[in-house]
């Protein structure tokens, strides 16, 4: 601040700059500074996010924030949740208000209710939502001591918001007030309802309070906003297709897995093609980790529970991990594969000449999962990840993380997944010396750079005992889902002891790379249902090809067709039911079967069968063999040359 005159120095990032008096807000400054336009609903201010009405008081640069723009998305979407909160307690005066945050593509808010929401009450509140916008109401700023604010909300019957307050270590804090709503925020927010221009309540759920179902249910409220009605359309338009596509319904449909209250949340029954399905990824992935000098290995699932101590699983992972007691014995139903993959390694003395050592297992782990969280297959208490750990000498380990990259880009490429990198650091819960953090923080960083990868730094999340790389995939709707990851170690050898005799006699300290290829494979399946929206690639169908039979005369020559392709190593089917042919032609195209093969008089007279591709596309009569073989070069060319007939 100039000590002459009442006024401060503004500068936008292009440069240009001009005075304006102490106080003004941020609005006003960005007016002065020749900013026009009424799409900014924020700004920077010295790279802080700011209220448009936050008075300033010093020289600053200032930055505005478009509705439209990432930062600008996520405020318009959480002030729009103050919104739906409003609407909420004036239709539904006895509601307690939780939390409300902007989250990807959208907003919630919790809510505690003397019932659960009904379609009816989401049009009434998004209603009301309207009016509130279309009234302009002005949100504003107000900075108060703790305990003043906790007195406010406990005033209100706001339990939630003191609960908040009270576990809260600053000494003021800020609220936001629209009309006679008051929440608890560190905002920014717009400056009035009547920014809001495309919004819409999505779906209802329940949500324990903190994601703890010790904690009472609520009733979470899911809605979207985006910055003008086309993206919402757009937007509106992709849910439609991803609820087409939801994994749980295809799964249903396809009959490729359930779930059962009986035998418990998030445990997975898998149906026969289900398990078909699972079945013929599960031997491609055995034959790609054994063509890469992987060797199978298997561990237990029960392993003691010192062994957990010692690994720092039971001080940093136990809330995700079940416990057991045998003959007085603690043990520890293993969340990982790592412990009897060390074990295997120690149980003799190791050459460097023996390294990299790869040990690969399709292993079957439980973690304790809240309930709030479990989704289908995407999120579950029970699942087998393609696990493998890598042992090798330091030397060797630029090497053998690269390899893994190019192992990830080549299975995902097959998929026709796209991707993006990550490297996730140290986080706060976690093991080994900051020496070691940076060792293998640097070796990752390294081997993406090396090869061209870029990739994002994210802070603080990487595993207990190791940083890593996770891969997103992007599916056919642009969706990015965390699959494969890649964690480099140098901590559990360590503690485990691992060594190795290196060129010199002496004892060395290997490195140990943890890594999965598809992850786990029931989140994979439920990514690659959606991905293909259950119509999978030929090679990888559980029933590639269905006989249908026109009339029963037509009997004996289907079986005979069907035990042909069966012999051949096709995966078929028949359907030979007394049923209208409309009727068997509609139930196959339901089930995403890639061929149909339909048998008639002529086809019986002919001896051969009449291909019918599952996009409608007619084929010419052919012999048996002839469509067999057409399957087989069309399983190898879709999996890469991996696949054919009789794989599985």
């Amino acid at each position: 601040m100039h000590a002459e005159a009442q006024h401060v120095r503004l500068s936008l990032p292009d440069g240009k700059s001009a005075q304006v008096e102490v106080g003004k807000t941020v609005q006003e400054a960005l007016e002065a500074l020749g900013v026009k336009g009424n799409h900014w609903i924020a700004a920077r201010l010295d790279g802080r996010l700011v209220d448009l009405t936050r008075p300033i008081e010093s020289d600053a640069q200032l930055e505005p924030v478009a509705a439209d723009s990432p930062e600008g998305l996520e405020i318009l979407r959480h002030s729009t949740s103050h919104v739906m909160a409003q609407a909420v307690l004036s239709l539904f005066p006895e509601a307690k208000v939780a939390i409300g945050p902007a989250i990807e593509n959208g907003f919630y808010y919790d809510f505690e209710v003397a019932r659960p929401f009904s379609p009816d009450d989401l049009a009434k509140i998004e209603a009301k939502m309207q009016q509130i916008i279309q009234s302009k109401i002005p949100f504003q700023r107000q900075e108060l001591p703790r305990q003043e604010a906790i007195e406010l909300f406990r005033r209100k019957g706001e339990k939630y918001k003191v609960e908040l307050l009270e576990e809260l270590e600053e000494p003021t804090v800020s609220i936001y007030r629209q009309g006679d709503f008051v929440d608890l925020c560190r905002g920014p927010h717009i400056p009035h309802t009547g920014h809001i221009k495309a919004c819409k309540l999505l779906s209802v759920a329940g949500a324990y309070w903190r994601g703890d179902e010790r904690n009472p249910m609520l009733q979470r409220i899911y809605g979207t906003a985006f910055a003008d009605k086309k993206a919402l359309k757009k937007y509106l338009q992709f849910l439609e297709e991803a609820q087409k596509r939801d994994h749980r319904k295809l799964g249903r449909e396809l009959d490729l897995f359930s779930f059962s209250d009986e035998v418990g949340a998030g445990m997975v029954i898998y149906h026969p093609k289900g398990a078909l399905l699972r079945h013929i990824l599960e031997t491609f992935e055995k034959k790609e980790h054994l063509r890469r000098g992987y060797q199978i290995v298997m561990g237990p699932t029960l392993l003691k529970t010192d062994l957990w101590k010692r690994s720092g699983h039971f001080d940093n992972y136990r809330e995700n991990m079940y416990f057991t007691e045998i003959d007085g014995q603690s043990y520890g139903i293993k969340p990982m594969n790592c412990l009897a993959h060390m074990l295997i390694y120690k149980s003799k003395v190791r050459s460097y000449r023996d390294l990299p050592l790869r040990f690969f297992e399709l292993g079957t782990v439980h973690r304790h999962e809240k309930s709030g969280v479990l989704h289908g297959l995407l999120r579950v208490r029970q699942f087998t990840q393609d696990d493998a750990h890598i042992l090798c000498t330091p030397e060797q380990l630029h090497s053998e993380i690269q390899g893994i990259v190019d192992f990830v880009i080549e299975v995902m490429g097959l998929f026709g997944f796209d991707y993006e990198m990550e490297i996730s650091t140290r986080p706060e819960k976690s093991i080994g010396t900051d020496e070691d953090w940076e060792r293998a923080t640097q070796a990752l960083m390294d081997a993406l750079q090396d090869k061209g990868i870029p990739f994002h730094i994210c802070e603080g999340e990487g595993a207990f005992y190791g940083p890593k790389i996770d891969v997103k995939l992007k599916d056919a709707l642009e969706r990015k889902w965390q699959c494969a990851t890649i964690q480099c170690d140098f901590t559990l050898p360590e503690r485990f002891d691992l060594t190795y005799v290196g060129p010199d006699g002496n004892r060395h300290r290997p490195v140990m790379l943890h890594r999965v290829i598809l992850g786990a494979i029931e989140r994979f399946l439920g990514v690659l249902i959606e991905h293909y929206a259950g119509a999978f690639p030929t090679w990888l169908a559980p029933v590639q090809a269905i006989v249908v039979t026109v009339t029963d005369n037509q009997l004996d020559f289907a079986r005979t067709v069907h035990r042909r392709l069966l012999d051949a190593g096709m995966r078929a089917e028949i359907d030979e039911r007394n049923e209208k042919l409309g009727f068997k032609i509609r139930e196959a195209q339901l089930q995403k079967v890639p061929y149909m093969l339909v048998v008639g008089d002529k086809e019986v007279e002919a001896g051969g069968v009449r291909p019918r591709r599952r996009d409608g596309t007619q084929l010419d009569l052919m012999p048996v063999e002839a469509f067999v073989e057409l399957v087989a070069k069309e399983c190898l060319e879709g999996s890469g040359g991996r696949i054919g007939l009789g794989a599985v």
